[in-house]
């Protein structure tokens, strides 16, 4: 009853509806990715990295989960690896993980998708609205987890940890030393993890979390900078305790995630769900 309670509670006060969605497949993943944060597909393959403190790599893995190759980064160090994101030449890897709102280099990482190309550029940037890097707890403004590509430029999710929001950051996708530009914001009443766009269908995925306990997917079907009140569908995740920071749109119904290896869990896990 509580639960349900809860739920119609949630329902009121955002413009979100619940539904539930089916896992199709659950693949433990290589011990290797613990700490995987984010997902992309090029070709064949997707494509994972693992968060802070880890080594600047990049994996390849087949659709059953097997690494199939490693590609490490030169240039970088892993900072806080926290997001991918690919258009039809470029692989960026957003270096913008800030847990304590306490980081001043954060940066987009771009190489290009042919391997054969030892190049890379930097796109560094900030956050104008930001004024003071003092630690705080659990209530973070200026952390993120979502990068995507969208049109010409790159959009940065963040997560909100005060407001339970996401606020959206438009960055060229050209090296240099940027300020982040705010260009929208959407009430997603909980704390975005990870996200994803399909430009074939204009579907944007968000999974995102309320009391990291749960976690959801979000989905904005005709996903528009200029809408500002967008119909958000909100899907529960039904995998148990754990702990989704990537999410990759397969077809609108049928999108790829995964999970950092939790105490509730035996290893990092690769999933498939349709809603």
């Amino acid at each position: 009853m509580k639960l349900k309670i809860f739920y119609i509670i949630f329902f009121l006060f955002t413009n979100a509806i619940i539904f539930s969605q089916n896992v199709v497949q659950d693949i433990n993943l290589s011990k290797k990715l613990d700490e995987t944060s984010g997902l992309e597909i090029i070709g064949n393959q997707l494509i994972t990295i693992n968060d802070s403190g880890n080594n600047p790599i990049l994996f390849y893995l087949d659709k059953n989960g097997n690494i199939a190759k490693e590609r490490k980064i030169e240039c970088c160090k892993n900072n806080d690896w926290e997001s991918l994101a690919v258009d039809d030449e470029f692989i960026y890897i957003a270096d913008f993980g800030n847990n304590y709102d306490t980081r001043k280099n954060l940066s987009i990482i771009k190489i290009p998708i042919a391997e054969n190309i030892n190049e890379s550029e930097i796109i560094n940037f900030s956050y104008p609205e930001q004024k003071k890097f003092r630690r705080i707890y659990r209530r973070s403004e200026y952390d993120a987890e979502a990068l995507i590509s969208f049109e010409d430029k790159l959009l940065i999710f963040t997560k909100n940890k005060r407001k339970k929001i996401t606020e959206i950051y438009s960055l060229p996708k050209n090296e240099g030393n940027y300020q982040a530009k705010k260009i929208g914001s959407l009430n997603t009443d909980s704390i975005v993890t990870g996200g994803d766009y399909d430009k074939a269908t204009n579907t944007l995925a968000l999974t995102s979390t309320i009391k990291f306990d749960e976690y959801y997917v979000l989905i904005i079907s005709d996903f528009s900078l200029n809408n500002k009140n967008q119909k958000i569908d909100m899907y529960e995740i039904p995998v148990g305790k754990t702990q989704v920071e990537a999410i990759k749109i397969i077809d609108p119904t049928t999108f790829w995630i995964t999970s950092e290896d939790e105490k509730s869990s035996s290893a990092a896990r690769l999933m498939k769900f349709k809603l």
